[in-house]
């Protein structure tokens, strides 16, 4: 980590960790690369199981070098710059975290709730630094994630698989009624999706966005020709007519559904 977000980390780690509703405070990996690359920002997740500061206050313990200040009223998420640093805090509640937690390896009948979400967020609860813990509430957490068995891996396939098979039809439909913009938007949820499937066949969660193309060709069990397949539907060229990336979608997705029949 430069040395710049290093005192920036340190500043607000100090900061948030003084009110008493904060729990836990972890780093996402976002601020691990370098901070000209266009994906850099420093980003807290900020678990708390009691009321902090409304925005206003947030806004005006950060300090007066805070600039650009923008906050979202729905998913608590604070967003500002200091000097040319992009600075993000997501605010999460513990209850939250807890029910996502409990679905997760005890509530299987409810998994389907987090099916459209997918496992970033358990992602997230295990990846990130750790940078202040109140009470060890997030080493327990991370210890049940862990745990978690065959049952939650082939639930969650399954319902992806399902997800997948849906959007591939959709593709289909999108392309015999020239449909343009449903087909490109079909496109781009299906990849995500038959991504998401093959995560959880090799018993990973998700990673963030950014980081899908390298991390699911990384993963140790894949369909034959996967790779290449994969990248020629992300890349595309101009012979890849609508047509044709339907029908590389169709191979793409029967490679997958073999190896969910296998494992």
């Amino acid at each position: 980590m430069k040395y710049k977000t290093s005192v920036l980390t340190t500043r607000f780690v100090d900061l948030l960790s003084r009110w008493p509703g904060v729990e836990c405070i972890s780093l996402n990996e976002a601020a691990g690369v370098s901070t000209l690359d266009p994906y850099f920002a420093l980003i807290l997740d900020v678990y708390h199981s009691g009321t902090i500061p409304s925005a206003e206050e947030r806004f005006r313990l950060y300090g007066p070098d805070a600039a650009v200040f923008e906050n979202s009223r729905y998913s608590d998420k604070d967003r500002f710059l200091i000097g040319d640093i992009p600075l993000r805090f997501e605010f999460k509640s513990v209850k939250k975290i807890d029910e996502l937690v409990f679905i997760a390896d005890t509530k299987r009948e409810s998994l389907w709730l987090v099916k459209d979400s997918g496992t970033y967020g358990y992602y997230r609860l295990v990846n990130g630094e750790i940078l202040f813990s109140r009470s060890g509430w997030i080493d327990k957490i991370r210890k049940r994630l862990a745990s978690l068995d065959d049952d939650f891996w082939n639930q969650m396939r399954e319902l992806c698989r399902s997800k997948m098979e849906h959007l591939l039809s959709d593709l289909g439909a999108a392309l015999i009624n020239n449909d343009a913009f449903h087909y490109l938007v079909s496109s781009a949820l299906f990849i995500k999706t038959a991504c998401l499937v093959l995560f959880c066949i090799n018993h990973c969660f998700e990673p963030s966005h950014r980081g899908y193309s390298k991390k699911v060709l990384e993963l140790p069990v894949l369909p034959e020709s996967y790779k290449a397949q994969f990248e020629t539907f992300i890349q595309g060229d101009a012979e890849l007519t609508m047509e044709r990336k339907y029908g590389l979608a169709q191979l793409i997705a029967k490679g997958i559904v073999g190896l969910c029949v296998t494992r």
